[in-house]
């Protein structure tokens, strides 16, 4: 049993791996592409969770932070390069939580 579970560890592939294989190390314009967009997505996923969680709509999230709601959508759908400070004034302002960034 020992040997299978050696064999199985042997074949397994990391997720970095994968993304050099198919993208490019970190540093090439197509692997930063893809973090990039990778980020925005991210980014998109948490701004729509928090904001169902508050009980608003984009609309509203849009009026409160000085957006619009079609920018507020191109986000949540992870189709805008979006800077920090206004993410986080759409989390803070527009939601009324803490936005905290970790570095690790």
């Amino acid at each position: 049993m020992k040997n299978m579970e050696d064999n199985f560890m042997k074949n397994l592939t990391n997720f970095e791996d994968i993304l050099n294989k198919k993208y490019g190390p970190k540093g090439t314009s197509e692997r930063d592409k893809y973090e990039a967009d990778s980020l925005a997505f991210r980014l998109g996923v948490m701004l729509k969770e928090a904001r169902l969680d508050a009980k608003i709509t984009q609309e509203e999230l849009a009026m409160k932070t000085g957006t619009k709601k079609s920018y507020i959508s191109r986000i949540e759908r992870g189709k805008s390069d979006i800077q920090i400070s206004t993410y986080h004034r759409l989390i803070e302002i527009g939601l009324g939580k803490n936005l905290i960034i970790n570095i690790g």
